[in-house]
């Protein structure tokens, strides 16, 4: 992606910052997953994911107050409509149950598994959103 100051303070300047965002945060995720750090990497990976699907809707300038609104719409009017692929909208549902139990239940235990399940999607929605943003 090309900075261009045209975008700067444009919805497209937004959806660009925010994709920069999910980025660092995938990149952060496979830190810790690489340091056997499960738990952070669920955190991250989600982050990435939320970051993204928050690109898209900075095109159309929609934002919500809540993550839960944030997804539920995303779902509503991107995944449901197919401009991305139903698989993603189950993953993504997934990903914040794995989040939430990472954050706040103290008995979850992360497993290398989940963790790179976690990141395999934040990977694959950011591929997407990325040429669905240059498109």
């Amino acid at each position: 992606m090309l900075h261009n100051e045209r975008n700067v303070g444009s919805p497209m300047g937004l959806a660009i910052h925010r994709l920069k965002v999910a980025r660092e945060d995938l990149e952060t995720a496979k830190d810790d997953f690489s340091g056997d750090h499960f738990r952070a990497a669920n955190n991250r990976a989600y982050y990435a994911i939320y970051h993204t699907i928050t690109a898209v809707l900075a095109l159309e300038q929609a934002a919500f107050k809540r993550h839960k609104d944030t997804i539920t719409y995303f779902n509503k009017e991107y995944i449901k409509t197919e401009k991305f692929p139903r698989i993603l909208g189950r993953q993504i549902s997934r990903a914040q149950e794995i989040r939430h139990a990472s954050d706040y239940d103290e008995f979850y235990i992360a497993s290398n598994e989940e963790a790179q399940e976690q990141i395999d999607t934040a990977e694959a929605l950011w591929n997407a959103v990325n040429q669905y943003i240059k498109s």
